[in-house]
C-alpha cells in the first residue's frame, strides 16, 4: 500500500513509530502496536504503529512519521512510501518464556537486547521483559548470558594495555563525587583508566553532569582513544558512544516505576566495564538508609553476585562496602560538586574532607590491585600523589584533552539566588537524608541548571546551636529557589537530636 507522507514534528525518544488513519488501519486489518515496513526507494525501516480517528492528525491515504522515522527513511512531509505487513520478533517469544518463569538461554537473550537495540520492541514490550525479570530473578548462568548479550551488541574499546583499571558506586548517596579525584590519582600513577559514567536520572547531578561543568564529555570511540593515549584516563559519558547500548533503553523503562531487577542491575553495570575491556574493577556499595542498598545483609548478597559473575567474565574484582547514610562532599548538583573536587586536588583548605578521604582510600586500592602499590600502601601513595599536586596537574590534562580549559574552583560560577536553612534547635545533627538532599536540589533546577542545587555547611555528627546554617539552596532564578524552598518546607530531610 502506498502512502503519503506526514511529518508529526514530534520526536519519541527512540521508538520508531508510524501514524495511520483508523480507516487505513481497518482496511490492512493492522492494530495498535502492530508493526509495518516501510520503504522510500532503498531505504526501509520497522516502525510500530498508532492508529488516528481524527483527519486532523492523520488522513486516509497520509501516514504521520515521527522524527526518528523519518531520519532512518531521509524522508519529508509529502514523500511517498510504501507499507508492508510484518510478523512480530521472535524475542517476543523469549519475553513470554521469561514472563512464564523459564531460564532464558545466550541466545535467546541476545535476541531480546538486539530487537530493543534496533527499535524492534515497543516501551510495553520491553517493560513485559524487566517485568518478567524483576518476577523471576535471572540465576548466575542468565545474568552472565545477558552482560554478554549486552556487550556483544555494542562496540568494544580495546587497548593494547595491562592492566585497564575501572571503578563503580551502585549510587544512591547525594554528591559522593570520587570518581573525579580517583581518576587523576590513578590515571597519574602510570594505570589506563577509561571511565565512562552515566547522566543523572533521579539524582542532581551524574559524574557526567559534573565532569561537564570543567569540559566536553561526549566523544566517539575514536576520539575516547585518542583522549587515553594523551592521558592515560576520560571522564566521558558512556550515552554518547555505542558501549552496551540497550542499557540506557532498560533503564528508562526501569525508571516509572523504580523497578531494578537484580540480574538486569548487575549485568548493566558488568557489561557496560567488560566494553571498557576493563581488566580489574572497583565497586563501591554504600549503605544507609535512603541509598540504594539499606542493609549489610543485602550489601553482602550483592557483593557475592558481583564476584562470582566478574569471574565468569574474566574482570578481577574487589568489591567495597561503604558509609551510605548521608551525603558526601559539600556539594550536592554539577557546579557545586565541581567545585568540591577541584577544591580537593588544589588541596584547598574549603575541601570536603570527607570526600577527600574516601577518594584517597578507593584511588589506594586501585593502586593496590592495578599493581602500583603494594598492598595496606595504596592510600597512602594516592595522598602523596594527591597532596604532590600531580593529581591535580592530571586532571587539567584530562580537561584540555576534553576541550576543557584550565580551570580554578573559585572560578566555576553557582547560583547566585539563595536560601539558608538554618538549625530551629541547639543539638547533634544524627541524620541527613540522601533522598530528600537530592528532591530539594533538584527542584531548585539541577542537573539542569548546572549552577543549581545544595551545600551542606554541616554533617552528621556536627553539633550546632540554634539559628546555625546547616544547608544553603542555590538556583539560577528567584521561582527556581521557591520550588526548591517550598519542598523543604515539607521535609528538610535533617534531624537534630
Amino acid at each position: 500500500m502506498k502512502l503519503k507522507v506526514k511529518d508529526i514534528d514530534i520526536a519519541t525518544g527512540w521508538p520508531l513509530v508510524a501514524v495511520l488513519n483508523e480507516f487505513d488501519a481497518l482496511k490492512l486489518d493492522l492494530h495498535y502496536e502492530d508493526r509495518i515496513k516501510i520503504k522510500k526507494g532503498r531505504k526501509s525501516v520497522i516502525a510500530i504503529i498508532d492508529i488516528a480517528d481524527s483527519k486532523k492528525i492523520v488522513s486516509c491515504g497520509q501516514i504521520g512519521l515521527y522524527e526518528e522515522v523519518l531520519t532512518k527513511l531521509n524522508a519529508k512531509s509529502g514523500n511517498f512510501v510504501d507499507i508492508f505487513l510484518v510478523e512480530k520478533p521472535v524475542s517476543i517469544q523469549y519475553i513470554k518464556k521469561k514472563l512464564k518463569g523459564k531460564k532464558l538461554s545466550y541466545k535467546e537473550f541476545y535476541q531480546i537486547i538486539d530487537d530493543i537495540i534496533k527499535n524492534k520492541l515497543s516501551e510495553i514490550e520491553i517493560t513485559y521483559f524487566v517485568s518478567a525479570c524483576y518476577m523471576h530473578e535471572l540465576d548466575i548462568e542468565e545474568t552472565v548470558s545477558l552482560t554478554k548479550a549486552m556487550i556483544n551488541t555494542g562496540e568494544i574499546l580495546k587497548f593494547n594495555k595491562y592492566p585497564v583499571i575501572d571503578k563503580h558506586c551502585i549510587g544512591g548517596v547525594a554528591g559522593n563525587r570520587t570518581t573525579m579525584v580517583v581518576v587523576p590519582i590513578v590515571a597519574a600513577a602510570g594505570l589506563t583508566i577509561p571511565k565512562t559514567s552515566s547522566r543523572s536520572i533521579t539524582s542532581p547531578s551524574g559524574t557526567a553532569d559534573t565532569m561537564e561543568v570543567l569540559c566536553n564529555v561526549c566523544f566517539s570511540i575514536k576520539e575516547i582513544k585518542k583522549i587515553i593515549k594523551k592521558t592515560n584516563a576520560c571522564l566521558v559519558w558512556g550515552g554518547s558512544v555505542n558501549l552496551a547500548p540497550a542499557d540506557d533503553k532498560i533503564i528508562r523503562i526501569e525508571h516509572p516505576v523504580s523497578l531494578d531487577p537484580e540480574g538486569q542491575l548487575l549485568a548493566s553495570i558488568l557489561a557496560k566495564k567488560k566494553s571498557v575491556s576493563a581488566t580489574h574493577l572497583l565497586v563501591d556499595i554504600p549503605i544507609g538508609i535512603g541509598a540504594k542498598i539499606t542493609n549489610r545483609k543485602r550489601a553482602f548478597h550483592f557483593k557475592r553476585l558481583f564476584e562470582a559473575i566478574s569471574k565468569k567474565l574474566g574482570i578481577k574484582i574487589m568489591v567495597v562496602i561503604t558509609d551510605g547514610s548521608q551525603p558526601i562532599g559539600n556539594g550536592i548538583g554539577p557546579a557545586l560538586e565541581a567545585r568540591d573536587v577541584m577544591w580537593v586536588l588544589e588541596n584547598d583548605l574549603r575541601q570536603p574532607f570527607d570526600l577527600r578521604e574516601k577518594s584517597v582510600k578507593m584511588a589506594g586500592l586501585l593502586l593496590e590491585i592495578g599493581g602500583k602499590a603494594k598492598k595496606g600502601t595504596g592510600a597512602k601513595k594516592a595522598l602523596e600523589i594527591l597532596e604532590s599536586g600531580t593529581a591535580y596537574k592530571k586532571m587539567i590534562e584530562i580537561i584540555k584533552a576534553q576541550g576543557g580549559k584550565k580551570v580554578k574552583a573559585d572560578n566555576i560560577k553557582i547560583g547566585k539566588f539563595r536560601y539558608n536553612f538554618k538549625a530551629n534547635k541547639s543539638g547533634l545533627i544524627v541524620h541527613i537524608d540522601n533522598e530528600s538532599i537530592s528532591k530539594i536540589a533538584r527542584f531548585a533546577g539541577a542537573p539542569l541548571d548546572k549552577s543549581a542545587g545544595i551545600y551542606l555547611h554541616k554533617h552528621v555528627k556536627d553539633s550546632v546551636k540554634k539559628g546555625d546554617k546547616i544547608f544553603t539552596i542555590h538556583a539560577k532564578n528567584r521561582q527556581k529557589l521557591k520550588y526548591a524552598v517550598n519542598v523543604l518546607k515539607k521535609t528538610d530531610g535533617v534531624v537534630i537530636k
